[in-house]
């Protein structure tokens, strides 16, 4: 085996792994890393950020709300600071804290991940659907625990007046490595909030991905995620949500 073909076969083994883990329509089983510029060897991004790990976890928290309740699910992968959106920011734990389970739960599908280099931030991006027949986008971002578990931080969303387009495979990617590597810690920034509003986000420990939330009185709010890349953090996701 050539070192050129080594890249091609981890992405080819990971991209394995997370199609055994999903259930659903078949367009959806399979991931593609998209890691830009060339290496030598194999890619140590694929190594170190392992986003098909999250991309199974998300397949998991998906699969337990449908079989244990949506409320149940949320409260079970939520970190003990984890932020959500009522439209509010608010604690999620509290406010899940008690809060029956709806009649049938919400049902999702990842499309997209965005990792850091070290792995112990990633956010995911898909598309969501309602019993009632409304549809919608989600951006959950997860932070892996000690244990090696992925756990979410921060899920926000909203409604679409058309579905998302399902994409043929789940596209991943994962920041540039700086050098050296930094530990593979996430530092969380808690709320800070006004009468104008509430702000707030997380850093990877390496510096490599950073998510920021803000939000306006009536629930309008902007989420942004940014990643290294070409030596500099560029804009990968943003939502702008309006207020209700």
């Amino acid at each position: 085996m050539t070192a050129a073909m080594r890249p091609a076969l981890v992405a080819a083994l990971l991209a394995s792994l997370v199609a055994g883990c999903y259930n659903d329509p078949p367009a959806m089983q399979g991931t593609r890393f998209d890691l830009g510029g060339p290496r030598e060897g194999i890619d140590r991004r694929i190594l170190r950020a392992n986003p098909s790990m999250v991309v199974a976890a998300e397949l998991a928290f998906a699969r337990m709300a449908q079989e244990k309740g949506q409320w149940t699910a949320f409260a079970e992968y939520a970190t003990e600071d984890a932020v959500m959106f009522v439209p509010e920011a608010v604690n999620a734990r509290t406010w899940l804290k008690g809060r029956a389970n709806p009649p049938q739960a919400v049902r999702w599908q990842p499309h997209q991940v965005w990792s850091s280099c070290d792995g112990s931030l990633s956010v995911t991006k898909g598309a969501w659907q309602r019993a009632d027949g409304s549809v919608g986008y989600f951006t959950t971002v997860w932070q892996r625990q000690d244990d090696g578990k992925f756990r979410w931080i921060l899920d926000q969303g909203d409604a679409l007046a058309a579905p998302l387009a399902a994409p043929e495979l789940i596209d991943a990617k994962a920041a540039e490595c700086p050098n050296p590597v930094q530990q593979d810690v996430v530092i969380v920034d808690p709320p800070q909030c006004t009468a104008q509003g509430c702000s707030g986000g997380g850093r990877s420990g390496d510096d490599t991905l950073e998510f920021r939330y803000d939000t306006r009185p009536g629930g309008g709010r902007t989420v942004r995620v940014t990643m290294l890349a070409g030596g500099r953090m560029e804009e990968v996701l943003r939502s702008e949500v309006a207020a209700e």
